[in-house]
């Protein structure tokens, strides 16, 4: 019998359509902050494309995502005030002091905020924040499960090499 996400299962199928939302955001949270998980801090760091790309940045950039979708966009307090890059290239930058532990720490105390953030509101509140003006919840959970997805590709596929080398 074929291993399922845990979003297949009833009790997430039979949810509201804004659980739903958020079971399929935290599979990818999830997913992608253990990436990290039984690798040393040089094999997270260790660049392996011609981009700033690297395991360890991909949860840092994570971790902006979840600030920029759900802080900046929810409360409508500039990057500066929340403690965030000016752009989404920055925030794959990774710093002396960032690990393993304290990028995942960051990552779901981050997502944690964002739960939190979003409890009360509905998917078609509208949300004021972002630079690109006003949007609905409902996008902007689309497009963070987007991004979200889309990383925890790169990840897989940046895990797998440095696990076979």
């Amino acid at each position: 019998m074929p291993s399922y996400p845990p979003t297949f299962a009833d009790q997430v199928v039979a949810q509201p359509a804004h659980a739903q939302f958020e079971a399929f955001l935290d599979e990818h949270r999830s997913a992608l902050n253990g990436c990290l998980d039984g690798l040393t801090e040089e094999q997270v760091r260790r660049s392996l494309v011609a981009s700033r790309t690297t395991l360890l940045g991909l949860v840092k950039h994570a971790t902006f995502v979840e600030k920029v979708w759900f802080d900046e966009a929810v409360t409508c307090r500039s990057r500066a005030e929340i403690g965030i890059p000016a752009s989404s290239e920055e925030s794959f930058i990774l710093d002396d002091d960032d690990t393993i532990a304290t990028v995942q720490q960051a990552h779901r105390e981050a997502c944690e905020a964002s739960r939190r953030a979003t409890s009360s509101l509905g998917l078609d509140d509208i949300l004021h924040g972002h630079r690109r003006g006003p949007l609905p919840l409902r996008w902007v959970y689309l497009h963070v499960l987007r991004e979200l997805a889309q990383h925890c590709g790169h990840a897989d596929i940046l895990r797998e090499q440095l696990i076979n080398e």
